[in-house]
């Protein structure tokens, strides 16, 4: 896991980190999804840090927004977009 993305899962104390960017109905989807389950999340807008993104990207292959970790665990797991959050049985 890249440095960034530790960086950013100690920072908090949420259920969730979403990187999202703006105008991104499926970031909005994502947001709403989490808090209709009573999840808590931390949002970073990557299109106010983009040099976030590229690192991101290496990191996980997702090319796209929003990126999704699951921060509930010992260290941060990669769930992918809103498809794969609805499809990951979390909740």
């Amino acid at each position: 896991m890249s440095n960034v993305i530790i960086s950013d899962a100690n920072s908090t104390d949420v259920d969730f980190l979403i990187y999202s960017s703006d105008y991104c109905p499926y970031c909005v989807a994502a947001k709403r999804y989490l808090q209709g389950h009573n999840f808590t999340f931390l949002e970073i807008d990557l299109s106010i840090k983009p040099e976030k993104r590229n690192k991101i990207i290496q990191e996980t292959g997702h090319k796209t927004v929003p990126v999704i970790f699951d921060l509930r665990g010992e260290s941060p797991r990669f769930i992918g977009g809103f498809d794969d959050l609805q499809s990951s049985g979390i909740v």
